[in-house]
């Protein structure tokens, strides 16, 4: 009894003990409250770690940015971090109440650069590649994702040949021209996916894009690779408090450099001066302000909701945009969403990545400035309307009003791409990854003339004609990867190996008819017509495919942070090519030396980083045809056989070609990237030279032994040089003004060393018809050696006294333009490549305030002005013709002809963009940030050219330099327009 009381007390007194303790340590701990904001905007930042150094415990902020953390004894010091800035150690403050505030990291974001199939940091990239993050963009609202870095990307030309118009995509080129084939733009890849359809890419989704410009980046990306890849990587989410961003803009538009033809009134005293022998209709029509929108309005929409934990984190956008052209018929609304899901498990060894993304677009195809030419030569005196209140049609122009109101022509179209990255640690250093992804993308386009428009009146004996055309393209891709790295002492090393596998496939379906009883079912019913039976309707199909599949490897070396070398090999095969020549190789090799970190330049202060950089790489080019290398089964015509059956025939309609192979281009760079006076000046600048071989394109072959008068084939080399400079300066920091500046300036020249191999010869190749009145021919010509984009044709000598032309010949002597020779007495006129680009951004900060404005320009070409060759002529007449016509070129009384007189220097400088934005410093636990902006967008070009915008006349490809109010030669003219915009970025 007394032994196990005696137990009992001592378990009592112990527990008693025990409690004391906790109370008198629990009486130490102190409660630590604060809030942490924004440096730059004060704002509350939610989701940010608060962590009590030195041990596990911590929280995180709540929406307001205040958080509550009880810190044992002895703790001394908080540790706060949040994705995107910089980590922070602030000491506890005696009071207990700790305010903090973060500035962002912006510096570490442009550390990482993204590049093939990985990142990489800047001070150890050795190959050309440049890379513009979000702050960065353009801000004048995309109508295409690249419109986000025209004039941003030395060496990168991004031409808006149909302006405005919300359903052209721009012209892309990098580094010039590489292949005679159409398609010159570099391979896209977003988020991994090759050949990503910048459809599915709004704005505020767009994280960064870089641009891979030298064979030594490109290289893994092999056959697609010779015009360079534009790498998209979109946004994702972070860990933290839910966050939720609306960014919308509206946008107005006005017309500007229209072309100055004769007004009504002008035209009427021409005809009563008897200038214009043609009948006052007695009319004051402004022809072409009928077809201008003048109520045109863009509105964009995006909302996104992102946040989530350290384990599982997530972004969800929705959009929607209605872009309105300043043609009336022409309008692009979309709209659609993008998901991202990241997500980590088994202690983060693996993780997955989720996108799914889509896009509905509706699209009014009905104009696309091709059908202006039309309305601005309509005689202004007349009326689009007969007397009794009916339109008025002719059987030598259309109506184009009434077409916009008796025809349609709409498209539907949906795109989705899925895709998903799982990755696994196997052990330290090596990760195992497996990519997979698709893209659908399919469309409807429907047609119909009314019983009663012109089209149908003048072609199908006014009874209505309907089209309807689709097409699918699948897009499939299964990527497998092998990532190691190592670090040891002082060496580093990353390497990753892969496989690749790729299927694309396109089918479509098209037909039309015509004989309608009513117009009650447009395109949806096309059976509705009576030609089937007639045979008069038509129908047609298709469906191609193709098969890319390859290994590829690189591996990157660094030293003691001084020496850099970079190795790539890719081995490609391509259904496309010939059965003899079915796989390739890709090698690159590239170098870099951190120059700032040796001895000799230690004690040179001013220098903060200085690296030169030497790569070489050869990539290939397989964009063309399927099948091309095949002969291919076609239809002859039908035939009466002798039971009296009607069969089709068939027959090869292609020649095939064994040998055909990928396109080669070996591409050597020098770099130096440089940052100076403490980040003040930084920049980088590269010279190119490559070598294209092997060309693809179609020649004459001999028949017989071939089937067909043209066969695919590999004939032709280009040599490319040039030089790209960018510069970034903080022209002045202040402590309430901050003035950036950045410059970029490139220049290349191209030259064509052979047309011809011992089997085809070409000593020459045409391009650039001219379109229009009379058999004007092709403008462009480029021999054996020469430089593309070289105008060819006659040179102007004058006028005789009466006004007939007069060209010189190659002898000196002169004579009318029958007498002159294409191949003896025309020469090289000129050259429709811009020698020069370059671009200045000039960003301004004060307070709450930021203003940017935006220049850029061409420099050192020509362009053929064929608004005056055409409509310059008082030939044209009684078509309304410019005011040119009796002024600048009164004398002229002539045919139409091509030459120099025609020829003007298309050099110009833009203000392309003027931003005025202002952060709201709002302080409340609801909205997180907010800042309205005002842009404007085209305000003034500096140009001695008197055509249309100068911006707008294509500098791409093997047809550049030709202006055009027609549709000649694929350019599609649109007016010139200067927006005023108003948007808005809110957080919450």
């Amino acid at each position: 009894m007394k032994r196990g009381f005696s137990f009992f007390s001592r378990v009592c007194l112990h527990s008693l003990w025990m409690l004391l303790l906790s109370l008198v340590a629990f009486s130490q701990n102190k409660v630590i409250t604060g809030k942490v904001t924004d440096a730059q905007g004060n704002t509350p930042l939610p989701g940010v770690t608060v962590q009590i150094q030195g041990t596990s415990k911590g929280t995180q902020t709540a929406p307001d940015g205040t958080y509550k953390l009880e810190a044992p004894q002895g703790a001394t010091t908080l540790v706060f971090t949040f994705v995107g800035y910089k980590k922070l150690e602030q000491p506890i403050s005696a009071s207990g109440t700790t305010n903090v505030t973060m500035a962002a990291d912006v510096t570490a974001l442009k550390d990482v650069v993204v590049v093939g199939y990985g990142t990489q940091k800047k001070t150890e990239v050795t190959s050309a590649i440049t890379s513009v993050t979000a702050e960065d963009f353009r801000q004048s609202g995309a109508r295409n994702a690249m419109d986000l870095v025209q004039g941003k990307v030395a060496g990168l030309q991004i031409t808006r040949t149909s302006g405005s118009n919300p359903n052209n995509g721009p012209a892309i080129q990098l580094r010039s021209v590489t292949t005679l084939n159409k398609n010159q733009g570099p391979l896209i890849v977003v988020d991994g996916i090759p050949g990503g359809n910048l459809d599915l890419l709004q704005q505020d989704d767009i994280e960064s894009i870089s641009v891979l410009k030298d064979g030594s980046a490109a290289a893994i990306y092999g056959t697609r690779a010779n015009a360079g890849v534009v790498l998209i990587t979109t946004k994702r989410g972070k860990a933290g408090a839910p966050r939720v961003d609306y960014n919308t803009y509206f946008r107005k538009e006005y017309t500007q450099r229209m072309p100055k033809f004769l007004t009504a009134d002008e035209y009427a005293a021409k005809i009563a001066s008897g200038e214009i022998k043609s009948e006052d209709k007695g009319h004051r029509t402004n022809f072409p302000d009928l077809l201008i929108n003048h109520d045109n309005l863009t509105q964009y929409h995006n909302l996104a909701f992102s946040g989530g934990s350290e384990n599982t984190s997530y972004r969800a956008s929705v959009y929607y945009s209605n872009l309105e052209g300043v043609l009336k018929e022409n309008e692009r609304q979309q709209y659609g969403g993008r998901l991202s899901i990241t997500s980590k498990g088994l202690d983060n060894r693996l993780t997955g990545q989720f996108n799914l993304a889509t896009n509905v677009n509706n699209a009014n195809l009905l104009t696309d400035g091709g059908n202006l030419v039309g309305y601005f030569t309509f005689q202004p005196t007349y009326s689009p309307y007969n007397d009794d209140g009916s339109w008025y049609f002719e059987q030598t122009s259309t109506n184009e009003l009434a077409r916009l109101h008796q025809q349609t022509y709409k498209r539907q179209q949906q795109t989705t791409s899925a895709d998903a990255k799982v990755s696994l640690d196997l052990v330290k250093g090596l990760k195992a990854s497996i990519f997979g992804a698709v893209t659908r993308d399919s469309w409807t386009d429907g047609q119909y003339a009314d019983r009663a428009s012109e089209l149908s009146i003048e072609t199908y004996q006014g009874t209505g004609w309907a089209a309807q055309n689709s097409e699918l393209k699948l897009k499939y891709a299964v990527e497998p990867t092998l990532e190691y790295n190592l670090t040891a002492n002082q060496h580093t090393i990353s390497a990753v190996a892969g496989y690749s596998y790729r299927y694309d496939v396109d089918q479509g379906f098209d037909g039309s008819n015509y004989g309608f009883l009513n117009d009650r079912f447009h395109e949806d019913n096309l059976g509705a017509g009576n030609q089937i039976k007639l045979g008069k309707a038509t129908l047609g199909s298709y469906k191609n495919d193709n098969t890319l599949i390859a290994f590829f490897g690189r591996v990157n070396y660094v030293f003691n942070d001084k020496y850099m070398a970079s190795a790539i090999i890719r081995r490609e095969g391509s259904s496309k090519f010939g059965v003899n020549n079915k796989w390739g190789n890709f090698p690159a090799i590239s170098a870099g030396w951190n120059l700032h970190k040796e001895d000799f330049l230690s004690n040179v202060s001013f220098i903060d980083q200085l690296k030169v950089r030497l790569g070489y790489g050869v990539t290939g080019n397989s964009d063309f045809d399927n099948y091309a290398s095949l002969v291919l089964l076609g239809t002859g015509g039908a035939y009466i056989y002798p039971d009296g059956v009607w069969r089709e025939t068939y027959g090869p309609n292609t020649n095939p070609n064994p040998d055909l192979r990928w396109e080669k281009k070996a591409e050597w760079n020098f770099g130096i990237d440089y940052t100076f006076f403490k980040g003040r000046l930084g920049g980088s600048i590269d010279l190119f030279s490559r070598k294209t071989t092997d060309l693809i394109s179609t020649f004459k072959s001999q028949v017989p032994s071939q089937v067909q008068q043209d066969i695919w084939t590999n004939v032709g080399t280009f040599k490319s040089k040039g030089i790209e400079l960018m510069v970034n300066a903080v022209t002045m920091d202040k402590k309430d003004f901050r003035w950036n500046t950045d410059v970029t300036f490139s220049t290349a020249s191209n030259i064509v060393s052979s047309f011809s191999n011992q089997t085809y010869k070409m000593t020459f190749l045409d391009r650039g018809d001219i379109g229009g009145y009379g058999a004007l021919g092709n403008a462009l010509r480029t021999y054996e050696g020469g430089k593309l984009g070289n105008f060819y044709g006659k040179r102007f000598a004058g006028f005789t006294d009466d006004g007939k032309w007069r060209f010189y010949k190659r002898d000196g002597s002169t004579g009318p333009a029958d007498e002159i020779s294409r191949d003896n007495d025309q020469t090289v006129i000129g050259n429709a490549i811009p020698k020069y680009y370059a671009s200045m951004t000039n960003s301004f900060k004060y307070k709450n305030w930021d203003l940017r404005i935006f220049m850029r320009g061409k420099f050192g070409f020509d362009i053929l002005n064929t608004n005056e060759l055409l409509y310059g002529n008082k030939a044209a007449l009684p078509s309304n013709v410019l005011q040119t016509a009796f002024t600048k070129h009164a004398k002229l009384n002539d045919s139409f002809q091509y030459s120099d007189y025609y020829l003007e220097n298309g050099s110009y400088l833009k203000l392309d963009e003027v931003t005025l934005g202002y952060n709201v410093p709002f302080k409340n636990k609801y909205i997180r940030n907010m800042r309205v902006y005002f842009t404007g967008g085209n305000l003034a070009t500096i140009t001695g050219y008197s055509g249309n915008d100068p911006d707008f006349v294509k500098d791409t490809g093997l047809n550049p330099g030709i202006d055009a109010l027609n549709n000649s030669d694929d350019r599609r003219s649109y007016l010139s327009t200067r927006s005023f915009m108003l948007g808005l970025n809110v957080g919450f």
